[in-house]
């Protein structure tokens, strides 16, 4: 995963949390703005309720305006202007509650002017809607109102009213419960790809490194066995021939499999600047043939060439489409258990496209590992059986190519039956308009 891939996630996941979380706020306040205004309608009603039985009670008038008034958002103070029995207001306070449905716990007190002061202040608390006292309280008084000139009036506070308000919007919380869960989820998750990404960075770093310290050693010992073959000595020993002939041959693998690495590391790490150039497949083919030949005669195999492509004209990099040939026929040989039957076929297609086949009779791939050869180290699995050598590379490479030719690449495989991996090209654009510009001529002749 690129750091720009990485950067985008990071991007966009942030401003969809952002935004959720922007209106998972915006709707809990709603929802908490609803139920307090609801809450403060009901005591809003049972205090005036109260205070209209207290008045007939004890036969007094109501004042006409600022009768409730509300100095903290759980405390309300209710200015009668006349004197009242202590115990018939706790009466009538839960008879009002209990008409408005409203049992929750509650404080009281009354003022008294002389010593400025809430005295026979109580807690009235709820058990499955009936109400017990919980004797008077000596810590937490009421306070006092601001105004100076009220004489007669009592204040009732609700220490819950918050946690109350909470818990009648249980549904809210769960789901933005739920959110901030995902939210943690997600930084979480952000950590550990950036730190894999890290550790990625590290590996490849790491990789890179030993490549390049390979090449030293194996660059000596080729030199080395090349003065080795050279010696007259060596060529009139038959068996330090062999040998060094086999030192030859490995090095040379070897440095085959470091050159693979480090180029695949550099088509990772930076673009890949392709040399595009008009190329004759059919003659790169056939001026490929006797190295793909060796491989397959070492083996005693046979590989065939049909190239019945009218126009073999395509637009790629030299380079990189000899390595494709060479990569595939390199798999064609190497999984195939008995004697390798190789085919390269080039056909014309269809809408200007060229296509191009490797068929051979190897051992296959089932379904469940195909779409996975052409990951990057994926290697079928063989048990404990490691007769095929490799680092899961190649197919990668050819993947990687054609998708920066924008060429389409198709695998059909059956185990036991083969495998056929075709690779469809268009033509290139000056042949292509070459060939139509002949197709006219032909039907202007006609």
């Amino acid at each position: 995963m690129t750091n720009t891939i990485i950067r985008r996630v990071i991007l966009l996941g942030a401003f969809a949390i952002l935004s959720l979380l922007s209106v998972q706020t915006y709707w809990v306040l709603i929802s908490y703005n609803i139920q307090e205004r609801e809450f403060n309608r009901k005591v809003y009603q049972a205090l005036l309720d109260a205070s209209n039985h207290l008045s007939k009670l004890e036969r007094f008038d109501l004042p006409q305006k600022d009768l409730i008034d509300q100095p903290y958002s759980n405390y309300y103070v209710v200015n009668l202007e006349n004197q009242f029995s202590a115990d018939n207001l706790e009466h009538y306070l839960q008879k009002a509650f209990a008409v408005q449905n409203l049992y929750e716990d509650f404080q009281y007190g009354m003022y008294d002017c002389s010593s400025n002061q809430m005295v026979t202040w109580k807690m009235i608390k709820y058990t499955d809607k009936e109400p017990f006292l919980v004797g008077n309280i000596s810590h937490e008084p009421l306070p006092a109102h601001t105004k100076s000139d009220l004489n007669y009036y009592f204040g009732v506070r609700f220490p819950n009213k918050t946690a109350n308000i909470l818990s009648n919007m249980w549904i809210v919380v769960v789901f933005t419960i739920l959110m901030l869960i995902t939210v943690a989820f997600f930084i979480y998750a952000m950590f550990v790809i950036l730190r894999q990404k890290q550790l990625s960075e590290m590996q490849r770093d790491f990789i890179n490194n030993m490549t390049h310290e390979f090449k030293t050693p194996i660059s000596t010992i080729n030199i080395s066995t090349d003065v080795f073959l050279q010696s007259g000595k060596i060529k009139e020993d038959p068996r330090l021939n062999r040998y060094a002939g086999i030192i030859k041959e490995q090095v040379l693998r070897l440095n085959t499999q470091v050159e693979k690495v480090l180029q695949l590391a550099k088509i990772e790490r930076d673009s890949i600047e392709l040399n595009l150039e008009e190329i004759d497949l059919a003659e790169l083919t056939r001026s490929m043939l006797p190295s793909l030949e060796l491989k397959v005669h070492e083996r005693k195999g046979t590989l065939s060439l049909l190239l019945d492509a009218k126009n073999p004209m395509v637009t790629a990099d030299k380079l990189h489409l000899t390595n494709i040939l060479h990569n595939l026929a390199d798999n064609a040989v190497k999984y195939t258990k008995g004697v390798p039957d190789i085919s390269i076929s080039l056909q014309d297609g269809p809408a200007n496209h060229l296509v191009l086949r490797i068929i051979d009779n190897g051992i296959g791939i089932s379904k469940e590992h195909q779409k996975r050869v052409f990951d990057k180290f994926y290697r079928v699995p063989t048990g404990n059986v490691h007769n095929i050598k490799g680092f899961g590379l190649g197919l990668f490479y050819v993947k990687k190519m054609c998708r920066e030719h924008h060429w389409k690449l198709n695998l059909e495989s059956q185990p036991g039956k083969g495998t056929i991996i075709e690779i469809v090209m268009p033509h290139s654009k000056r042949s292509a308009a070459s060939s139509h510009q002949k197709d006219e001529e032909v039907l202007s002749n006609s």
